[in-house]
C-alpha cells in the first residue's frame, strides 16, 4: 500500500500541490498517494488527529493553519522555530514533528534557479505576516548587507524584525516611508497579488537590474512581476519557482529523498498557462 500524504488548507481546491507531490512520487519512484483536503477553519487539530489515525503520514499546511500547525507540533525544527509557523507536518511514535520549507524554497528559487546573488545585497521584504516570517530567516542566511520589513503598519514590522534581532542586519520600516535607496532585491511577501494589486511603491525603489521577486504565482504576470519588469528589473518573476522548491524540501524530510525541480517547475508553468 501507498504511504498517503496531503496538503490541509480553507481554500483548497487552487492548490498545485497535488500536482507537484504525484511529479515528485513519479520521478523517485516512491510509493506515494497524494491528497488535497479541504478543512473547516475550526477543525485543523480534529482533521489532523483523524488522517494521521487513518494512516496518514505527513501533511503540508497552507492558509489559514500553518500557526495552528506550529501550536500542534510537539517536536519543532530550528526553521520552525524562527518563522513561528509549520508548512510540514510527519508523524514519529507519539510526536507531531514541524518544519518551516517557505524560506529554504525562496532562497533556492532564487540562488539555485534564478543565480541571484544575495550576499551583500541591499533586500527589501514587503509584508510582516505569515509569508515574510516564513523568509526573513532564511534570507538572513545569505548575509545581505541589509534586510529591511516595510508593512503598511509599521508595528508590525517592528515587531518581526525585532524577532531576528542578533541574527543579520535587519531593520522596519513604514510602507509609505522607506529608506531613500534602491534596493538589489525586493521580495512581494503581500496578499496584494492574490486580490490583483500592487503594494504601493515609489518608483525608483529597486535599482536598475535588480532582481523583483513575488512569493505569490500565477498564469499571467502578477501586478508585482509587472511593476518590476516596467523598473527595469534584470529579474521580475512569481513564487511558482519557491513552490516547487519549498514541496521538494517537504519530500525530501518526509522520504529522504529529494527529487530534481526544474521539470516540474516547467511542467507545472506549462499547466497554468494552458
Amino acid at each position: 500500500m501507498p504511504d498517503r500524504y496531503a496538503v490541509m488548507g480553507h481554500p483548497i481546491a487552487h492548490s498545485k500541490s497535488p500536482f507537484i507531490h504525484r511529479r515528485f512520487a513519479t520521478e523517485t519512484g516512491e510509493p506515494v498517494t497524494y491528497d488535497a483536503l479541504h478543512i473547516e477553519p475550526d477543525g485543523f487539530g480534529e482533521a489532523v488527529a483523524r488522517f494521521r489515525s487513518e494512516g496518514g503520514c505527513g501533511l503540508n499546511v497552507t492558509i489559514p493553519f500553518k500557526e495552528k500547525a506550529f501550536a500542534l507540533a510537539t517536536r519543532r525544527s530550528a526553521r520552525a522555530a524562527r518563522a513561528g509557523a509549520v508548512n510540514t507536518l510527519w508523524f514519529d511514535g507519539t510526536d507531531i514533528c514541524g518544519d518551516n520549507t517557505d524560506g529554504i524554497g525562496l532562497v533556492r528559487d532564487l540562488v539555485r534557479n534564478l543565480a541571484v546573488e544575495l550576499r551583500d545585497r541591499s533586500v527589501l521584504v514587503l509584508g510582516a505576516g505569515g509569508a515574510a516570517r516564513g523568509i526573513v530567516g532564511p534570507l538572513l542566511d545569505e548575509s545581505p548587507r541589509v534586510l529591511v520589513i516595510a508593512n503598511r503598519t509599521p508595528s508590525r514590522a517592528m515587531d518581526l524584525a525585532r524577532c531576528f534581532e542578533g541574527q543579520g542586519p535587519v531593520r522596519a520600516a513604514a510602507l509609505d516611508a522607506l529608506p531613500t535607496q534602491e534596493f538589489d532585491v525586493v521580495v512581494n511577501a503581500t496578499a496584494a497579488s492574490l486580490a490583483g494589486d500592487l503594494p504601493s511603491l515609489a518608483s525608483g525603489t529597486l535599482r536598475a537590474g535588480g532582481v523583483a521577486y513575488d512569493t505569490a504565482y500565477a498564469a499571467p504576470p502578477t501586478p508585482f512581476v509587472r511593476w518590476g519588469t516596467g523598473e527595469g528589473a534584470a529579474v521580475s518573476t512569481d513564487g511558482l519557482g519557491m513552490l516547487v522548491e519549498q514541496a521538494a524540501e517537504s519530500f525530501r524530510l518526509w522520504r529522504g529523498r529529494e527529487p530534481s525541480t526544474g521539470p516540474v517547475i516547467d511542467a507545472l508553468r506549462a499547466h497554468l498557462a494552458s
